[in-house]
């Protein structure tokens, strides 16, 4: 489900994207000059994806997909199993939810980026005509409220604070309160990092999204887990914790542009299976952009050989 505010990403947003996704050290477009015949060295670019962050089942699988594939260049052949992998399998509009609210809670390890990317969603659902409001439903760290209030000033929108030491759960109670007084709408809910290893954290995720299916039946949530893509493979395997906890509808990437290996995207989405939703490419609230798999792609391998 992609909620109202989502759109397509622009031209330049897509460059954007291409030019976050190209791996440092350009490892695969490398192995992809090694070779000018249609058949490129497939281990050369197996270790590249390996490299890439993408993990060695990702890698074998995408080679496998690409030399099985009949026609065209080697290049080409990769790229199809890239864009196989990387698009959803039903590619559908924006939900519309005209009279409905809109719900997001964003989830996550400590240091992952929830805070600045629940600043950046407002930012962009005020760009759409829509008034949101940010609720700060990270109780355990009083300096998360003090950012989430800062940001929420910068981005001219509202916010609901929870207390420092409280209850979370309570905390989006009085926010859908809020909201549907105000007619408010979409509510972001940054939320404390959590590993999934500790129950009882994971246990408060499970009844916030009660709270929420309680007093807003008829909204539109989405859940979205937000990763570090500078983290690499490190904590993929705790996105299960999360899916079973709230039902993670999709990811936003976030510090893409910051030294990440762009690989690390495939794995997110074979691993998890889960569509990447948005990517951070920066640390203004217009820098988390609507991700496209084709402008992905194409600055994984390279504009041209």
């Amino acid at each position: 489900m992609k909620l109202a505010f989502w759109r397509k990403s622009t031209n330049d947003e897509k460059a954007s994207i291409s030019a976050a996704a190209a791996p440092s050290g350009a490892g695969i477009l490398q192995a992809l000059r090694r070779s000018l015949a249609p058949e490129p060295n497939w281990g050369d670019l197996e270790r590249a994806l390996i490299q890439s962050d993408a993990g060695t089942g990702v890698a074998a699988g995408l080679i496998s997909a690409a030399r099985e594939a009949q026609g065209g260049t080697g290049r080409e052949r990769l790229r199809t199993a890239l864009l196989a992998l990387m698009r959803e399998e039903s590619p559908s509009d924006p939900t519309s939810t005209a009279g409905n609210r809109q719900i997001i809670l964003l989830i996550g390890v400590n240091g992952a980026g929830k805070t600045t990317s629940a600043a950046k969603l407002a930012a962009r659902a005020k760009a759409s005509s829509l008034q949101p409001i940010l609720v700060a439903a990270d109780t355990f760290r009083a300096a998360a409220i003090d950012q989430l209030r800062l940001l929420a000033t910068r981005e001219g929108v509202e916010i609901a604070e929870g207390r420092p030491g409280g209850d979370p759960a309570a905390a989006i109670h009085d926010a859908l309160t809020q909201a549907n007084a105000k007619g408010l709408h979409p509510v972001i809910i940054d939320t404390a990092g959590r590993m999934h290893t500790k129950t009882g954290l994971m246990d408060e995720l499970t009844k916030m999204r009660r709270v929420i299916q309680k007093l807003a039946p008829a909204a539109e949530v989405e859940v979205l887990l937000v990763i570090d893509a500078t983290a690499g493979q490190n904590g993929l395997a705790q996105a299960s914790g999360f899916n079973r906890a709230a039902g993670v509808d999709g990811v936003i990437l976030t510090k893409l542009d910051a030294g990440a290996r762009g690989g690390v995207a495939l794995a997110v989405r074979r691993e998890l299976g889960l569509p990447v939703r948005w990517v951070g490419v920066g640390e203004r609230g217009s820098d988390l952009l609507p991700f496209d798999a084709e402008a992905y792609v194409d600055g994984l391998l390279g504009d041209a050989i």
